[in-house]
């Protein structure tokens, strides 16, 4: 395990830089749990991840001649941006690879910090592969995301943290993708308090680290598809997984149905805005993925919040046709005057808000002298809808619903 001096000493370089996030009783969700839950706020970082802990220790440390030369990291997006911003603070240069896919919220955030970013590769592993040799060729010195004990170190410095503030906790719940941060994590608490259970979440659509944890021995996967991108890690490290072998207690994994789910639970009843990486702590405990005294306290790490505005849309308008609070239907009508309000009359009985409204006569599937109406509506609950199914068959409308 990383040891408490290394991680002490990292507390002690980024003071003064790296903020100190809230680390906050969450009364909602602890009722919703019968536990205490206690939410680490590292989304609110200054770079609105916890990468730059890790990050900034790891530039604080290089020599002079390193710094001079510059430095490269491979990132999705947050360890891109920690490395930006902390070598902006020493006056080095920073080359970014990021995979060719990364959010565009992500890559002009970099940019914003003052790196230059390389796009290349379709996931983190492929462009950690040309980072690599980016650097090698360039005599700059590599900034691993999390195979690097500086690094870890500096990722540690949040369990200090949150046992500052809350001494007795029974469980830390940590997002895992490459591991350096549970690495970091675990190999603080476990020092300061063997008894404390640390459970590792990472994303089913990204493997590699979960079936590694469960055989006991290193595991790569073919491919990764995750909402959580700052944790779709193709390959499992040897490095971390001695790690989290060591010191960790339990892993789980979460789908994205049920991170979406988390990331809107969040965003509506904590009023807290992360990203899927930074919402599976919460959708494990959401989701019962693992099991505790009902009196137990429970620290849950919030990883990140930079996530892209269209996916939370998608999210969001997903998760109010779920809830039941939009609905979308389906209706033929007589292409004639009057239909359309006739349809309209009907809604408005019910009280539902329509929002939206496509009218379509000309599709080829369409007897002639029909036209589709899709409407969107505003509803109140499941119980609505039902009222509002019951009005439209009773006054004779036949219509599909759009889940």
């Amino acid at each position: 395990m990383i040891s408490l001096n290394k991680i002490i000493q990292a507390k002690r370089n980024i003071d003064g830089f790296v903020a100190k996030t809230p680390f906050g009783f969450a009364p909602k969700l602890s009722k919703i749990a019968g536990a205490d839950i206690y939410l680490k706020k590292e989304n609110l970082q200054i770079t609105g991840a916890y990468k730059v802990r890790g990050a900034f220790n790891k530039i604080a440390n290089l020599d002079d001649n390193a710094k001079k030369c510059g430095v490269v990291a491979a990132s999705a997006g947050n360890h891109a941006q920690g490395v930006a911003i902390s070598a902006k603070h020493f006056g080095v240069k920073a080359i970014i690879i990021m995979p060719e896919a990364a959010p565009l919220s992500k890559v002009s955030g970099t940019k914003a910090l003052g790196a230059e970013v390389i796009l290349k590769g379709n996931n983190f592993d492929e462009a950690y592969a040309y980072a690599l040799e980016y650097a090698k060729d360039n005599n700059m010195s590599f900034i691993h995301p999390f195979d690097d004990e500086l690094v870890q170190a500096g990722q540690g410095t949040i369990a200090l943290e949150m046992l500052d503030e809350v001494s007795n906790l029974d469980y830390m719940v940590v997002p895992v993708g490459g591991g350096g941060l549970i690495s970091g994590v675990a190999s603080c608490a476990k020092q300061i308090n063997p008894d404390i259970k640390i459970i590792g979440v990472s994303a089913k659509g990204a493997p590699a680290m979960f079936e590694s944890f469960k055989d006991k021995c290193q595991h790569n996967s073919k491919s990764v598809r995750t909402i959580a991108d700052g944790i779709a890690v193709r390959d499992a490290s040897q490095i971390t997984l001695s790690h989290i072998l060591e010191c960790v207690d339990e892993m789980v994994q979460v789908d994205d149905e049920e991170i979406a789910n988390a990331i809107l639970y969040l965003l509506e009843q904590q009023k807290i805005m992360v990203e899927g990486a930074g919402a599976v702590s919460v959708a494990a405990i959401l989701e019962g993925k693992f099991e505790f005294k009902k009196s137990a306290k429970i620290g849950a790490i919030l990883s990140g919040g930079n996530i892209d505005v269209q996916t939370l849309s998608i999210i969001i308008e997903k998760g109010l046709l779920k809830s039941h609070r939009k609905m979308i239907i389906n209706v033929t009508l007589i292409d004639k005057p009057g239909a359309l309000m006739a349809l309209g009359d009907v809604l408005r009985s019910t009280g539902a808000n329509i929002v939206k409204i496509d009218y379509d006569r000309f599709s080829t599937k369409l007897s002639y002298g029909d036209a589709k109406i899709t409407i969107t509506l505003e509803t109140k609950g499941k119980e609505h809808q039902d009222t509002i199914e019951k009005a439209l068959k009773d006054a004779g409308y036949e219509f599909t619903q759009e889940f």
